[in-house]
């Protein structure tokens, strides 16, 4: 070896090193893999630890989105991934799959209308607003879709219309 190889093996630095890799290990906390923290092990010390159900009591209920909500939203998702065909046969057959609350009735009625309304049905695109109203009579759009320059005015007219032979 040279000389310039032997210095940099010197026994100072080899010290530092090794100590410098035995600290890397303790640096960084143990993970546990969630199958063994979950098998029995103690809970550390402070942490909170859920109350146990009583025994016979059924399991706790998960909150499940129904078959509807969740064609709703796979609707959605095709409905901004651009696939408008795809979005239209989803949010339809969320509707005829039954969305209970009328929020999601009005949406899925909203998103209809936006896929008419681009596609230059106004008829279709007014009729779906007219059934997102009749689903929630409070239904509005969000400001940046309310300012769109197709169903921001087709919205505003359908509303205005219903003003007009709403019962004083």
């Amino acid at each position: 070896m040279t000389a310039t190889c032997v210095s940099w093996l010197s026994p100072p630095r080899v010290f530092a090193l090794l100590l410098a890799l035995a600290c890397v290990g303790c640096a960084s906390p143990a993970v546990e893999e969630p199958a063994k923290a979950a098998a029995g092990t103690k809970p550390a010390p402070g942490a909170v630890k859920e109350p146990a159900a009583p025994p016979g009591s059924p399991p706790p209920r998960v909150a499940t989105r129904s078959p509807g909500e969740q064609e709703l939203e796979k609707g959605i998702k095709s409905y901004e991934d651009g696939e408008y065909k795809v979005a239209s046969k989803r949010v339809q057959g969320a509707l005829d799959l039954g969305l209970e609350a009328k929020r999601d009735q009005a949406r899925a009625h909203k998103y209809l209308a936006f896929i008419v309304c681009v596609s230059g049905r106004e008829k279709s695109c007014r009729d779906q607003f007219q059934k997102a109203l009749d689903a929630d009579p409070k239904f509005e759009l969000e400001p940046a879709e309310a300012g769109h320059p197709i169903w921001g005015p087709a919205l505003r007219s359908v509303k205005a219309e219903r003003a007009k032979t709403k019962p004083k």
